[in-house]
């Protein structure tokens, strides 16, 4: 199943959760952090850039946002880079957790850019993670996120992500309720 959702919305939250009630999960910017940290993608990173995105040789993600976001055609390049390392990625991933035995109750990736990469068919089932929007922005405030609404404007909204996919959670309550409205899922799933 593909997890989405919009920024802080608690896709992490979500993935955590769905870990707790035994589902295998994959986030793919763990996966991305993984790749940064390889000397391909940081070499390719900074030949397109330079050197002050890997001060040290330790890739500077935030440094590489600045340059991404600048311009549709970095972005593009960047998505060019990754995508399809991280889709390989994935693929592997998922190849070890169907040899499961006994198979988890689910096998869950957490895309935040799911429905925009047009990944959403590589899965059976897709996963929005809602929250009012007030909520978002006391929660993406409080980590410091910045310019959110620059990455917010290259994300379908939370409305646009919701119609698409199989399944909604509304994250609005605490971990309890989160846990119980992904159980609900869970067993729809393997219902």
């Amino acid at each position: 199943m593909g997890l989405t959702g919009g920024i802080a919305a608690g896709k992490s939250t979500a993935l955590e959760a769905l870990e707790r009630l035994g589902a295998a999960v994959l986030s793919t910017d763990a996966v991305v952090h993984e790749l940064y940290a390889s000397p391909e993608v940081r070499d390719l990173v900074v030949a397109r850039w330079g050197g002050a995105v890997a001060p040290g040789g330790t890739v500077d993600r935030a440094a590489v946002a600045a340059h991404a976001f600048a311009a549709p055609e970095e972005r593009a390049w960047l998505e060019g880079v990754l995508w399809p390392r991280v889709g390989a990625r994935v693929a592997a991933w998922r190849e070890q957790v169907v040899a499961q035995e006994p198979p988890p109750p689910a096998a869950v990736v957490e895309t935040p850019l799911l429905f925009e990469a047009g990944m959403d068919a590589a899965y059976d089932a897709t996963l929005a993670i809602v929250a009012p929007e007030a909520l978002r922005a006391e929660r993406a405030g409080a980590r410091g996120h910045a310019a959110v609404a620059e990455r917010t404007s290259r994300q379908l909204t939370q409305e646009q992500k919701a119609s698409r996919a199989t399944y909604v959670v509304v994250n609005d309550g605490s971990i309890e309720d989160l846990d119980r409205k992904l159980s609900d899922v869970l067993a729809k799933l393997n219902g």
